[in-house]
């Protein structure tokens, strides 16, 4: 009970960040099935986790680097809200933790690259997230991120001892497009239907956070032709008051020139 209302509480703050002060560009190509599932997502920038909760009402657990449980406070406050370490080395204690938490209704938020994208584009990803899929029969939902790569902010970050990169992402422009949910079928011990069931999603990501990137540069286009238009409006409003005192300029004049015609 605690857990879920912790989680809520920091779902409700990021949602009105995200949707009040990021004014993300958030497109649902279809609805979000009822109960568990799993939202698959790549990762340009640290923010990333955070800013797909305000996508869900429910609670979801995230299945997040072990580093960041152990940064002060923040670490305490993911174990609270419920989400799940990923231990290099030892990812299979997270997915089986994915896999208990799915069969028990919950849905699960997973970034198949493992870390944070370059702007180069998408890592190759790991199969977690087809595992997930395949042991639980639960619907997956692709999810594509988009951003200003110029906006992005590496900031190194101590932790035990080591420094750990970041890259914060506080404003800008931001999107996020929910794909449509599959399910799929297969063996888990099959290794090429494991990837085949990897790379399908996550060509489904790459083509959703291109499209997000389309609606973003037509909006800067956009924004940019306002921008324009109102200062040929201001111009032309200048122009305006310009031509008025201009005319009564030489309204006076007339009426001096006449004045001085008839002494």
């Amino acid at each position: 009970m605690f857990q879920n209302t912790w989680y809520q509480i920091g779902r409700s703050i990021v949602n009105f960040y995200v949707r009040n002060i990021l004014r993300a560009n958030i497109v649902q190509e279809a609805p979000l099935p009822a109960g568990a599932k799993i939202l698959a997502v790549n990762h340009p920038s640290t923010n990333d986790p955070a800013f797909v909760t305000a996508l869900l009402k429910e609670q979801a657990s995230i299945l997040i680097r072990e580093t960041l449980f152990k940064v002060p406070v923040f670490g305490r406050s993911l174990r609270m809200a419920g989400h799940i370490p990923v231990v290099a080395g030892n990812g299979r204690a997270a997915l089986e933790e994915g896999v208990r938490l799915l069969k028990a209704g919950r849905t699960i938020i997973i970034f198949p690259e493992g870390e944070i994208s370059p702007e180069s584009g998408p890592l190759k990803p790991h199969t977690g997230i087809a595992r997930l899929a395949l042991l639980t029969g639960a619907p997956v939902i692709p999810v594509g991120i988009s951003l200003d790569h110029k906006q992005v902010r590496i900031v190194q970050t101590r932790v035990e001892g080591k420094l750990e990169p970041s890259a914060w992402y506080l404003h800008g422009p931001y999107a996020m497009t929910v794909g449509i949910p599959n399910v799929y079928e297969g063996d888990v011990e099959d290794r090429d239907r494991v990837r085949s069931v990897t790379n399908q999603v996550m060509s489904s990501i790459v083509a959703l956070s291109q499209k997000g990137q389309m609606r973003l540069a037509l909006a800067q286009r956009q924004a940019a032709l306002r921008a324009a238009n109102a200062g040929k409006v201001a111009r032309a409003a200048r122009w305006a008051a310009q031509s008025v005192v201009l005319r009564g300029i030489q309204a006076m004049l007339f009426l001096v020139i006449g004045a001085a015609g008839r002494v």
